[in-house]
């Protein structure tokens, strides 16, 4: 199997024998009061209280795993929702799965699990099909059998997602199934994701209720709800993730893009978001299959990831998508990339113009733009970036923060010319000039560009201000819309802070 940070997330449309037309909506696959366009055995299903209920008994067994199946369509790329109740032993909820030949009611592959003492619960496991997929709090690729299978990342503490589930209660599985990505949610909070790596990964299929053999139990199962995906359905935005670069807690790009990709992934809108690690760009290379905005999270200068790939993101900016650039990523060497970022962001850091101090900005008053919908007030201790090279008269760009810089920034860094401190830059902060900190770029040829200077302390990312707006531009380049009250997101826990970090803490041998 290939690594991760070398797979493709592709968009293609998937061609598949459906009865449903794809729709912009959810809708209800199961009426509440039969099983009119469900097949499943007798002996084992029923309607009851607006629920079906699947159901074993002592004298009434089931001698191997039987199902419930949708005979509606077998779709390829969709949601679909479902409220589940379980009472004793294991279920699951199937998707992308086929009808095992000589065997009524058997199906095998994709399966969102659960079970009566959750340890199951929110893992995805291949029924009849490569087994485990991915366990919960995981993010996989799965490759040709199931033992090629990498953990690519780890979305949640296995045990701190069991806290948002209700275990004696109704409980909501939403699946996004997308090309080679599923991304399984209860709640609202991502459980498992898995990719498929294989060219002859399920690509469609059949959507089924699962009764697992074994002892006695009851499964209840409403508000089946199913919206199938066009291509363009949803915007998507794919992360770079810059290598392993200042330590601890410092420039942790891997974790930072695994955090924000989640938080997209959880957020309800039409974006769906993949990350890449290591500086590499996704393979193959196929240039009419492209995401909707790039977010680059690295290191800069000689080191940065569009050194490298700079062609290839010529050719997305030229077709009109986003790119954003976090922290060091706004820093390129003028004469390789300076014309470049221009026309990508608007702006870029320039050694001997701009400067990188560590200082708490304040930031009191935002513009009025979809960047900083629902964004409150703060004040976060970073390596703010400022004095930026942007475009001549800020032509088509919009500042997002700005600050007044403590003077001492500068001069307690005088001695350091080249990112220090310079003649023009502290002319404007004893002027009281406020600084650009984050920016917003509308191209005049279309596409939108976006420059934040904030993201050196991983920590950083837990204030919800700071995190909400960095969502919405992210949205924003994407050209999806952003909600007024902007990307909602849950506040990563110190567990989920720990996550994906490159560098163990200090105290620790391993993360």
């Amino acid at each position: 199997m290939k690594p991760f940070h070398t797979i493709f997330y592709i968009n293609v449309v998937l061609s598949c024998s459906v009865a449903i037309q794809a729709s912009t909506d959810f809708v209800s696959i199961f009426d509440g009061k039969s099983l009119n366009g469900w097949t499943g055995d007798p002996r084992f299903w029923r309607v009851e209280d607006g629920a079906i209920v699947g159901q074993t008994t002592a004298k009434n067994p089931t001698k191997e795993n039987t199902f419930l199946i949708w005979e509606g369509a077998e779709p390829a790329d969709f949601e679909l929702k479902v409220d589940f109740k379980i009472s004793n032993h294991n279920s699951g909820i199937q998707y992308r799965s086929f009808p095992i030949e000589g065997k009524p009611w058997v199906v095998g592959g994709y399966q969102a699990d659960l079970s009566a003492d959750n340890k199951w619960t929110g893992a995805a496991y291949g029924e009849k099909y490569k087994n485990l997929l991915a366990k919960r709090g995981e993010k996989t690729v799965v490759g040709a059998t199931e033992k090629d299978r990498q953990v690519a990342a780890q979305l949640g503490d296995g045990e701190e997602i069991l806290s948002h589930i209700n275990k004696d209660g109704w409980d909501t599985y939403h699946i996004i199934a997308r090309g080679n990505q599923c991304i399984q949610m209860i709640n609202g909070v991502i459980t498992a994701e898995f990719s498929e790596s294989e060219k002859d990964r399920l690509k469609n299929g059949v959507i089924a209720l699962q009764l697992h053999a074994g002892p006695p139990m009851e499964v209840r199962f409403r508000n089946i709800m199913l919206r199938t995906l066009e291509p363009e359905a949803k915007k998507e935005i794919l992360f770079l993730a810059g290598k392993k670069s200042h330590g601890y807690n410092a420039h942790e790009h891997k974790a930072g893009c695994h955090l924000l990709a989640r938080s997209l992934n959880e957020s309800g809108l039409d974006v769906i978001a993949q990350v890449t690690t290591e500086g590499t760009w996704p393979e193959p290379w196929i240039g009419y299959e492209k995401p909707d905005a790039i977010v680059m999270y690295c290191d800069g200068l000689k080191g940065h990831i569009a050194n490298k790939h700079q062609e290839r993101i010529q050719m997305l900016v030229d077709s009109g998508i986003g790119v954003s650039c976090l922290h060091f990523a706004v820093e390129v060497v003028p004469e390789d990339l300076g014309p470049q970022f221009l026309d990508w962001i608007g702006g870029y850091f320039e050694i001997g113009w701009s400067v990188n101090p560590h200082w708490t900005a304040e930031f009191e008053f935002f513009p009025d733009h979809p960047i900083t919908n629902g964004v409150k007030p703060f004040s976060i201790r970073d390596e703010w970036y400022y004095h930026m090279r942007f475009q001549p008269d800020m032509e088509n760009v919009t500042p997002i923060l700005t600050a007044l810089p403590p003077l001492r920034s500068l001069t307690s860094r005088s001695k350091d010319k080249d990112r220090g401190s310079n003649p023009a830059v502290m002319a404007e902060v004893e002027a009281g000039i406020p600084q650009v900190v984050a920016w917003a770029y509308d191209r005049p040829e279309g596409g939108r560009g976006f420059g934040f200077t904030g993201g050196h302390f991983h920590q950083n990312w837990k204030n919800d201000d700071f995190r909400k707006l960095v969502l919405n531009a992210l949205v924003w380049t994407a050209q999806a819309e952003v909600p007024e009250s902007g990307v909602n997101s849950r506040t990563p826990s110190e567990r989920d802070m720990e996550l994906n970090q490159d560098y163990p803490k200090p105290d620790q041998k391993t993360n």
